[in-house]
């Protein structure tokens, strides 16, 4: 490890210790310390700080520490997810698409697809999957289930947007987009779902999952900062991004719990919505 590392490294552990200790201005000083360090924020020193109320909400968690949280954890995510936080989301979702909107569908897009939960569920009522998500080593694990006809490693909302400009033929929309903790890491939804727009045929179902905290029940703010350093939302501004992007037939919107965090439970959203009135 090379001297500035040593140096962020030094500073994050002794914001995170200083943290837990409940001493939040030295934490917060050396949070602002480790920015300084790597202003790509690959410890999601930003996050931390806005999720103690001392710094300005980023629109979204950063591209080098996604990258780096979930390559560090791909071994055992599968574990963490299912076993520690009870995260049951693409079971829920599939669970739901086979009893009510079983297709086939042709082409399935899974944004975060992490290790391959969604695919894994959804391959047999789909004809072609892809799966992308930021993290390398969680690509080599979903790669390893066998689920998807293709994997890249991207982040979501460039994903989409490079998909959308191609002028390969192999590069078709799809009729089912599904993005499960994935919205936890947005705070700003429109460019997502712009993106997942200019990627839906006619005729697509788009499934997302959203964490949510009691003040969004009734704030006029769409989504904040929670103190886990992730992303929630309210279930109107689901619904409107969903309308915003022509998706206005809402299937299902059911409080789910996401997952638990330190025992207690954390509640959101399973959202399913279609393009129009499609035919049953």
């Amino acid at each position: 490890m090379n001297g500035s590392a040593d140096a962020l490294a030094e500073a994050y552990n002794g914001a995170l210790a200083h943290e837990k200790a409940g001493r939040r201005d030295e934490a917060a000083a050396l949070y602002r310390r480790c920015l300084e360090l790597a202003p790509s924020d690959p410890c999601g020193a930003a996050m931390r700080l806005a999720s103690m109320g001392l710094g300005p909400a980023p629109d979204r968690a950063g591209d080098a520490y996604m990258a780096t949280l979930f390559d560090q954890v791909a071994d055992r995510f599968d574990h963490i997810l299912t076993e520690e936080l009870g995260y049951a989301v693409p079971m829920q979702a599939a669970e739901w698409l086979k009893a009510h909107r079983a297709g086939p569908y042709d082409r399935l897009l899974d944004l975060g697809c992490g290790t391959g939960l969604s695919g894994m569920m959804l391959e047999d009522i789909c004809a072609h999957a892809t799966g992308v998500d930021i993290s390398e080593q969680m690509v080599e694990k979903a790669d390893e289930r066998a689920a998807y006809d293709e994997l890249y490693i991207n982040e979501a909302v460039h994903f989409l947007e490079e998909w959308a400009k191609s002028a390969d033929p192999a590069h078709a929309p799809f009729d089912l987009i599904v993005a499960t903790d994935v919205l936890p890491y947005f705070g700003p939804l429109e460019a997502l779902f712009d993106g997942i727009a200019a990627n839906a045929t006619a005729k697509c179902r788009l499934v997302v999952s959203a964490e949510t905290l009691p003040e969004l029940a009734s704030a006029d703010a769409g989504w904040s900062v929670t103190p886990h350093q992730r992303f929630a939302h309210s279930a109107a501004y689901l619904e409107a991004m969903c309308a915003r992007i022509g998706f206005s037939e809402i299937e299902l919107r059911q409080p789910i719990t996401v997952r638990h965090e330190e025992g207690a439970p954390i509640p959101g959203f399973l959202v399913i919505a279609a393009r129009g009135q499609l035919g049953r």
